[in-house]
């Protein structure tokens, strides 16, 4: 045996797979809520204390008040006429995940990047976590590299690894 072997998926390990149904109906009422542009009462689909934790540039908001104000609003704010259209959705119990993309024109500001009026197109990756009829955790990849790339912005300053993808660089090997 080579290389270390942790313990794996332990979040999922005791899902009721009874619950897939339920769950199911959920994200696609939530997601139905999202393309209506819906903030208020995002109640009716999340847990008040529910987590939603976002990779960098997105940050992590504790509770539906910080989820609407952190994220929702601003979010809206940027990026007008959006829809959300999930590409991929897997549930299993009381767990769902999407992939997919968000199309919106840059209508605020976004990361200091001044509107621009451009649509652009928002990749995403989320896992849900529902419990008793509301999601209670959100785990979420957005991909703002590539957003502020439509946008004309380089995230990486040219350092990106599609460098290699280019040929430009040659990647690097490990030391042995």
């Amino acid at each position: 045996m080579v290389g270390a072997r942790p313990k794996q998926a332990e979040l999922t390990e005791d899902t009721d797979l009874s619950k897939t149904d339920d769950t199911r109906r959920v994200i696609e009422s939530m997601c139905d809520g999202m393309n209506d542009h819906r903030i208020d009462d995002m109640d009716e689909f999340f847990a008040t204390n529910f987590r939603w934790m976002g990779n960098t540039g997105c940050g992590t908001k504790n509770g539906l008040k910080e989820f609407q104000d952190n994220w929702q609003r601003p979010f809206q704010a940027a990026f007008s006429d959006k829809v959300c259209i999930d590409e991929a959705r897997l549930f299993m119990g009381e767990w769902a995940a999407a992939f997919g993309r968000q199309e919106a024109i840059h209508s605020g500001e976004f990361m200091g990047i001044k509107p621009t009026g451009k649509k652009v197109e928002i990749r995403y990756m989320d896992f849900w976590k529902v419990k008793e009829g509301r999601i209670i955790d959100n785990w979420v990849m957005v991909d703002f590299p590539y957003v502020m790339a439509q946008l004309g912005e380089d995230a990486f300053n040219g350092h990106g690894w599609e460098i290699f993808d280019r040929g430009e660089a040659s990647p690097p090997r490990p030391k042995c």
